[in-house]
């Protein structure tokens, strides 16, 4: 932890220092400035606090975005009951900080801490030297305060260097265990600037124009070989919230397979298993790679969450969507997501990758089915995939559809009264509330499980060719005594995919071979899929699908606990090894070379692949 480091308080007792001094100069008012300061920062150690223990991450910049948008009411559904306690004991610290403070300046008898005036600043000499020291004094605290933050994450700068002499380490790629080693409040400040890659060399119009000829190519050449057009389909991507085999976790066992229908499936149509980037939490960060393609390890360590610190700052973002977009115009694309449209601001994102609605309970037009099961407060995969199914009947022409859903979200208080999984739970050698939390978890994954086989079977009725992508985002943070085992790092960070097409389609029954399709990570989703559809290509997806056949699957990891490996990256061959970039081949070194390029030139650059049939199936 940082605090049993030497000096590491230093550099944050250093930056609380002097926001403490700015809220003083600013207000003028001491015990105003000390009541102010206090009450912030009790509401950020318990927001802290309660994120640390439900998502294993901590407060980040980005959150504020998230609460700047409405969201704070629906956050309190998130706080455990067994947090609601601390909750209500810090709201008494704060009242009572408050009154004090009060009192104080009560007491205290002064109105302002430096004498000054706004009204009359040249009545005498010294009420103009304290407005000026005032002012001068405000300046430079916000000043150090701004400069500190901006450059704490910036090699060779000055508060780089003056917090690495005091035994600051940053590992920005990783908050949790940034905040863990170097305090929670420095994690917050050093990620105020976000920045969204490094330029890479040779990055200019002439380069991108000969990737684009590359990989135009490489498409032409994939092609030759491929029978379908993608857009004659409907595809459905589900991102379904925290699913995962538990059973692959060590020590977790049921006598009841929780999911028999999905594992069924999985036997006969192409499947595999995931490589998340989170644990715990995440889902922004999967359903943003499954949707755009790109890879999180590409960006700078700044960027943790792109939805909320790239896209709503893009001008005309790249998402898959846009292939059906581009043939069927804006009704070639719409979005599902039973909770709050502007969690994690899905919708400015949405609207700006050109989905024709992002439908949710609070959004226009409104989701349809919202039923709920039992206690759990969100609503079920079954009325979910009914709005879904709604969407696929009600259109005439072929669409991509997204949805993420939102039943198995955490925390898993009970919520099942009749629940079988408490009996049958036969896991060994955790703690009481790792059961509780399991068996409700697992009770969720079963709904899901027959909720999903009964949505493929009413898309089997329906006479028009649709393939549905299927993941778990990440894994839920109840798994607390696997977590304390390095071995089992990799099994925390795997979930299940499948992908699978109806009886209508040409690929209905088709399995890709273990080669290709045992291990993905979720930028790989769109091209696996067209291979799985025998669909032809853009040299975009030609590009992903020649580095999923060199590197199946790359995850930024996201979490100390849990964690994959000790670095900022983490890769994994055909059966799931981890492997260096080093040991790759040269052929794939070189995609990868050109998957950054083009990423930047997504994201970061000029764009000049828009200017070119980069992203256009001929």
């Amino acid at each position: 932890m940082w605090l049993e480091n030497r000096y590491n308080f230093l550099f944050n007792l250093f930056a609380l220092t002097i926001i403490y001094l700015a809220f003083i100069f600013i207000t003028n008012r001491f015990w105003i400035a000390t009541a102010l300061f206090g009450v912030l920062f009790t509401a950020y150690g318990v927001a802290n606090h309660i994120k640390m223990q439900l998502r294993n991450e901590p407060i980040i910049p980005a959150d504020l975005t998230f609460v700047a948008g409405g969201n704070s009411d629906k956050l309190l559904s998130f706080i455990p009951k067994e947090n609601q306690q601390f909750v209500n004991s810090s709201i008494s610290v704060v009242i009572w900080l408050a009154c004090l403070c009060a009192l104080f300046f009560i007491i205290d008898g002064r109105r302002q801490f430096i004498p000054c005036s706004w009204r009359h600043p040249f009545s005498n000499p010294g009420i103009l030297i304290g407005s000026l020291t005032r002012i001068f004094a405000a300046i430079t605290c916000i000043g150090i305060v701004c400069s500190y933050s901006f450059n704490l994450s910036v090699p060779g700068s000055w508060a780089y260097s003056f917090a690495g002499n005091l035994g600051y380490t940053p590992s920005l790629f990783d908050a949790t265990l940034d905040a863990k080693t170097n305090g929670p409040a420095t994690t917050f400040l050093s990620l105020t600037k976000t920045k969204v890659m490094d330029k890479p060399e040779n990055y200019n119009r002439k380069t991108m124009d000969k990737i684009a000829q590359k990989y135009d190519s490489m498409a032409h050449s994939i092609n030759a070989n491929r029978k379908y057009n993608i857009t004659d389909s409907t595809v459905i991507m589900i991102l379904s919230e925290t699913f995962s085999n538990p059973t692959r976790v060590p020590n977790i066992s049921f006598s009841t397979d929780p999911i028999p229908n999905i594992h069924q499936i999985e036997e006969n149509t192409t499947s595999g298993l995931m490589l998340s980037s989170g644990y715990g939490g995440g889902t922004a960060n999967m359903e943003y790679q499954a949707l755009t393609g790109l890879n999180l390890t590409n960006f700078d360590d700044s960027l943790i969450i792109p939805f909320q610190q790239l896209v709503p700052n893009q001008k005309a973002p790249y998402a898959f969507n846009q292939i059906w977009n581009t043939r069927y115009g804006t009704s070639g694309s719409d979005a599902v997501h039973p909770y709050y449209q502007n969690m994690y601001l899905r919708d400015t994102d949405y609207r700006k990758f050109g989905f024709a609605h992002l439908r949710t309970l609070d959004s226009k037009p409104k989701i349809t089915h919202k039923q709920t099961s039992d206690y759990n407060p969100y609503v079920t995969d079954e009325a979910a995939y009914q709005n879904v199914l709604d969407l696929v009947n009600n259109e005439t022409h072929p669409q991509f559809l997204q949805l993420s859903t939102m039943q198995n979200h955490m925390p898993y208080t009970g919520w099942y009264p009749d629940n079988e999984f408490t009996e049958a739970d036969s896991s060994v050698d955790i703690s009481t509330e790792e059961h509780q939390n399991l068996e409700t978890y697992v009770k969720g994954l079963s709904l899901t499980d027959q909720a999903t086989a009964s949505f493929l079977n009413q898309l089997n009725l329906i006479d028009k060719p649709v393939t549905v992508i299927f993941y778990g985002d990440h894994l839920p943070s109840i798994y607390s005594t696997a977590e304390q085992d390095p071995k089992n790092s990799s099994v925390l960070h795997e979930t299940d995919y499948f992908i699978w097409s109806n009886s209508a389609s040409p690929s209905n029954g088709t399995k890709l071979a273990d080669t290709d399709a045992a291990y993905i990570s979720p930028n790989y989703f769109m091209a696996l899929a067209a291979s799985h559809m025998n669909a032809k290509v853009s040299p975009y997806l030609a590009l992903l699908t020649m580095l999923h056949n060199n590197l199946p699957a790359s995850s930024r990891v996201a979490f100390a606990t849990g964690g994959v490996s000790s670095g900022d990256e983490t890769n994994l061959d055909q059966v799931g090894n981890q492997i260096s970039k080093k040991a790759l081949s040269k052929e794939a070194k070189q995609l990868l070379l050109d998957y950054r390029l083009v990423q930047y030139d997504m994201t970061a650059g000029k764009g000049y692949l828009a200017d070119t049939n980069f992203t256009k199936i001929k």
